[in-house]
């Protein structure tokens, strides 16, 4: 293989730069992993990793541009014409701790031995400049068959680096590969090493399953394996209603998460508590639990609401609460969801009514924010004469609410107006 197929053109130009300036320093030196299992898949190549027989000293020594990202474990990063190459000392692994990190690490002169280590065998090949595979496992025949190997005894690759589970599932899922039997067995029997993994890295893999192209697949396998049952922060999976999963494929990744969360009646203050334990940004966590609101106030609403009139301005009360983003979620998250997901006849007339009209409603809200107002809190206080307090800030809500939905102009005279109207009354 002298040219690449998946791979961008200049990145597979300096990767062979790179290749070239170890091989005549005397070093073996190939392309290695993901990129050459990605080229025999067909599918776009990110990036390109490359192993040698140098060790990270010699390595340093050869290259202007190295920065030092894992000199310990032999691991390096070339930068060359822009592109970044990890660079690995053919090495072996043992000793491992808590279940994920090797603690004494060999440097070693045979591309096999490192092969070795790696975790299935799709992943153990290696690619000479000149285009020889070098496949001691068996992972060209098993991507030709669709299936996910360990490479040697996987109880064993699952002892060392208990993360390997979930990529496991996670490469099952976007390949769309079957997994071998005598994996699926290691997995289940090793399924407790996951409380030793971290949560960021669980939720790392869990959002590459989401992201891709089956994730209803992946859900699938880890409800099967229970995975997420053994993590640190076990997921409640018993409560996730699959039948409600059905059409999750055709969302969004931010959506499908929504949903996810959704199929599983999770309360917005659960929710809270999850998605902080599985390390979520603050942004992502806070846009599941506006979903979350929003469908727990359009479930809640009264039987005895039934003009539409009445919605609306509910609708356009919770658009201003929690963004024109979440309505937009709530909508396309509503539309996969099955006929009879709500449990009562009022929750499905309101929700319909809701899904029919209220893009539009939404579309016909010009005023969203507070900063659309055409007056300040300032200016009230000095047309009152009054001194700040909460007072103001639920007075403002109020004059929001009333120009968004309509009921008066957001023009500054009507604004003091309709004030002084409210102020009358609540201390009469």
């Amino acid at each position: 293989m002298n040219s690449w197929h998946c791979a961008d053109r200049d990145m597979a130009l300096e990767a062979g730069r790179v290749l070239d300036r170890l091989i005549s320093a005397g070093h073996d030196a190939y392309w290695v992993g993901g990129c050459v299992r990605d080229e025999l898949l067909g599918r776009s190549i990110q990036d390109m990793d490359l192993t040698t027989s140098a060790e990270p000293g010699e390595v340093v020594g050869l290259f202007d541009n190295v920065i030092p990202t894992g000199i310990q474990h032999g691991t390096v990063t070339v930068v060359s014409g822009g592109y970044s190459f990890e660079v690995t000392t053919f090495r072996t692994e043992s000793d491992y701790e808590d279940h994920r990190r090797p603690q004494d690490v060999k440097f070693v002169k045979d591309v096999r031995e490192d092969l070795r280590r790696r975790d299935f065998t799709m992943n153990a090949m290696a690619l000479t400049r000149d285009g020889e595979l070098v496949d001691p496992f068996g992972g060209e025949a098993d991507i030709r068959n669709r299936l996910i190997r360990c490479v040697g005894a996987a109880d064993e690759r699952f002892e060392e680096d208990a993360l390997r589970m979930l990529r496991c599932v996670r490469f099952a899922a976007v390949f769309g590969f079957r997994i071998a039997p005598s994996t699926w067995r290691a997995l289940l029997g090793k399924r407790h090493l996951l409380r030793f993994i971290a949560m960021e890295r669980v939720r790392t893999e869990m959002e590459k399953i989401m992201k891709g192209p089956d994730p209803l697949r992946g859900l699938e396998l880890l409800r099967r394996s229970a995975l997420l049952s053994s993590t640190k922060a076990a997921t409640p999976w018993e409560r996730i209603s699959a039948w409600s999963l059905d059409k999750l494929n055709e969302l969004p990744e931010p959506q499908r998460w929504e949903l996810l969360l959704l199929s599983g009646r999770f309360e917005p203050e659960e929710a809270d508590v999850m998605l902080r334990e599985w390390t979520f940004s603050n942004a992502f966590r806070i846009r599941m639990l506006r979903l979350l609101e929003w469908e727990k106030a359009a479930a809640e609403v009264p039987p005895t609401v039934s003009d539409e009139a009445e919605l609306r301005q509910l609708w356009i009360a919770w658009l201003l609460r929690w963004g024109q983003e979440s309505a937009a979620d709530w909508l396309a998250v509503n539309g996969v969801l099955p006929p009879d997901f709500r449990q009562n006849a009022a929750s499905r007339r309101v929700a319909g009514v809701l899904a029919a009209k209220g893009r539009e409603w939404t579309d016909q809200t010009s005023i969203q924010q507070m900063k659309d107002l055409n007056i300040t809190g300032n200016d009230l206080l000095a047309e009152l004469n009054r001194r700040g307090g909460p007072w103001l800030g639920k007075l403002m809500e109020h004059l929001l609410l009333a120009a968004a939905s309509g009921e008066i102009a957001n023009e500054k005279e009507q604004l003091i107006e309709e004030a002084k109207r409210v102020t009358e009354v609540e201390e009469a």
